[in-house]
């Protein structure tokens, strides 16, 4: 009787060990699929996020379809993990309809890439840290075999040129600014920052080539003019010093 007892025991605590194992193992997998859906969530909020910025720059329409394609790749994985939740399936067909809008705007993609720099500092600098997101998502892209080698060179490239031209448009809009105010040596600095940026540049165009010529031809007049400046400043030292001895050794008067 005592070893039926401590054997009933026995199974219990083995039963409550197996069921406690199996509904930590449950909780487990729970926790793991909510780490992995919020994953995904991240990366359709993130890409809607830099399809809404790119309102900023030139008309993009081939970045639009990327980016709704990366949108709806992670909507899919979260209707696998999810298969339950009808508020996925409405999701992907929304994403579906903007794909199908993107890739037709794609194919009559228009090639100008006209941009006006804005006057607001902080706008540049989020327009910098858009296109700087955009590169890095589509080296993921890439690096993850969605997206090919040509359109990612393709689209790199291109905003790469942008992101050079926002630079070089800042810097030498700045240099203008100082060589108005007279600031000689800040407008200085700020064009030949300019000139090295494009210098350093490995991709030659006609954009880096006409605006080298014009930075360059702008630091030699702002040369032209500091050499003025300093001769004129030289001379009035030396009359301020040539009056200063003057006073200094004229006759005194007498009283």
């Amino acid at each position: 009787m005592v070893a039926i007892i401590v054997g009933l025991i026995i199974a219990l605590i083995i039963f409550v060990v197996v069921v406690s194992a199996i509904q930590q193992h449950k909780e487990k997998q729970e926790a793991e699929k909510r780490v992995k859906v919020a994953k995904q969530k991240a990366i359709i909020d993130e890409s809607e996020a830099l399809i809404l910025n790119l309102a900023s720059l030139p008309s993009s329409p081939n970045l639009v379809k990327i980016l709704n394609r990366r949108s709806l790749n992670a909507a899919k994985i979260m209707r696998e993990l999810m298969p339950n939740v009808k508020a996925i399936r409405s999701r992907i067909n929304e994403i579906k309809a903007r794909l199908e809008a993107a890739e037709d705007l794609a194919a009559n993609q228009n090639s100008e890439d006209s941009f006006i720099l804005p006057d607001n500092e902080q706008q540049i600098l989020a327009i910098l840290q858009c296109i700087k997101k955009l590169r890095a998502t589509l080296k993921s892209e890439q690096s993850r075999g969605i997206l090919d080698a040509q359109t990612f060179t393709q689209e790199d490239q291109r905003l790469d040129a942008m992101q050079l031209k926002i630079n070089i448009e800042s810097l030498t809009k700045r240099g203008s600014q100082a060589q108005s105010k007279e600031m000689l040596g800040s407008a200085r600095q700020y064009f030949e920052k300019a000139l090295q940026t494009l210098t350093n540049h490995p991709m030659k165009t006609e954009y880096t080539t006409t605006k080298h010529a014009e930075i360059s031809a702008q630091l030699i007049e702002i040369t032209d003019a500091l050499k003025i400046t300093n001769a004129s400043d030289a001379a009035r030292k030396a009359k301020d010093e040539e009056n200063e001895l003057d006073v200094l050794f004229q006759p005194k008067k007498k009283w």
